[in-house]
């Protein structure tokens, strides 16, 4: 058994590398080579563990059960280990538009993996099932074609669960109010990590989207927006420091008649930086505002800073980023929105503070232009 298990890990890591190397390039795009694949080689890892816990399951009465819950156990963990985890490319993420999407009001993320899971492990049971059936020990015949009934069931019991979910799920037309939302994309001058090297070049962008937007509601040709939203660091410049652009939002919404959701990273007394999330009102300016509390390692901070400079001359390019401690919601217009920036949204944990707090739309602001062209976008 400790040399099935230890096999299950090599296969599991080899098969992690497999997934995990092509998945990740973008880390890499303008760092260099070492970042993305260090990153793969550590979250194969988990993968490995997947595969030795398999082999350990795999005699188990209800196998596939088991091993797909195996599957979500490592997950779990490599959501949430190390560095609060890198939940990138989970299965649920997969399935976006298929029936398994049904059960994400019931359970989330992690019920939409282990149904997933749980339907290869399934499949596979009964492909190795069939495998032995077409070559019969003698006298068990029965037994191989209970076996392959069994396997089938397993197969078919999540498609079968989201599919009687799926009427018990609320109508998205039966709310009681419509709410109206301008998203603005006003771009950057140029990608790649410099993309904010021009003094208020990103901020002047959004605010002259903005301002043509309010000449098309002024027109009659769309509808007023009850809230407008700019993305993660649409002001490249601190505007609770810079009167200049605190100046150009409150312009912009006071033209627009709206308050506006204002992506910023906030310079703090002590040096460090806030990737911050501002209700800027037409007539109030700024208010309530979401601080990124889920942050990026090795981006936007980086952790055992002296140790892992060592290795790259891009590790100071880090940023000096502090979490928040909110619970993701903030309220402009009178509506309770949930604020997942960026990185924050591959995290349960992340929304469900926000709606635990009564928001009743969700944003996602983020800036994919530090990812360039790549698949990150």
């Amino acid at each position: 058994q400790p040399l099935r298990r230890r096999a299950g890990f090599g296969y599991g890591y080899l098969a992690g590398l497999g997934f995990f190397v092509p998945l990740l390039p973008w880390i890499g795009v303008y760092v260099g080579p070492l970042p993305w694949l260090a990153l793969a080689a550590a979250e194969a890892v988990f993968v490995g563990a997947f595969g030795a816990l398999a082999m350990h399951l795999r005699a188990l009465r209800a196998a596939p059960l088991w091993i797909a819950a195996a599957w979500s156990l490592t997950e779990y963990l490599r959501a949430t280990v190390p560095f609060g985890g890198f939940p990138w490319g989970r299965l649920a993420f997969g399935q976006p538009d298929g029936v398994f999407a049904a059960l994400a009001a019931v359970g989330g993320a992690p019920l939409v993996s282990f149904a997933v899971a749980l339907t290869g492990t399934g499949l596979a049971a009964a492909a190795l099932a069939l495998a032995r059936r077409a070559r019969p020990r003698p006298g068990a015949p029965e037994t191989a074609r209970t076996t392959v009934l069994r396997a089938g069931a397993w197969a078919i019991l999540a498609p079968l669960t989201a599919l009687a979910v799926w009427p018990l799920l609320p109508d998205p037309g039966a709310g009681a109010r419509t709410v109206t939302v301008a998203a603005i994309q006003g771009s950057v001058p140029r990608l790649g990590l410099d993309f904010n090297a021009q003094r208020k070049a990103v901020l002047d962008n959004h605010v002259a989207r903005t301002r043509e937007l309010a000449a098309d509601v002024r027109a009659g040709t769309v509808a007023a927006p009850d809230v407008v939203i700019w993305p993660e660091n649409a002001s490249d410049i601190d505007p609770l420091r810079n009167p200049d652009a605190a100046a150009d939002i409150t312009a912009a919404a006071a033209l627009i008649g709206a308050p506006i959701l204002v992506g910023a990273v906030l310079l703090n007394g002590d040096g460090t930086t806030t990737n911050s999330v501002i209700v800027w009102g037409p007539q109030s300016g700024p208010g309530e505002q979401h601080d990124k509390r889920i942050i990026q390692p090795f981006g936007e901070y980086l952790p055992y800073r002296s140790f892992f400079r060592l290795f790259s001359e891009y590790a100071d390019r880090a940023g000096h980023f502090v979490p928040g401690d909110g619970d993701g919601a903030v309220t402009a217009a009178g509506i309770p929105i949930g604020v997942a920036t960026c990185y924050e949204v591959a995290f349960d944990r992340a929304f469900r503070d926000s709606i635990d707090a009564g928001a009743q739309l969700l944003a996602v602001p983020t800036n994919t232009a530090t990812f360039g062209d790549t698949e990150m976008t």
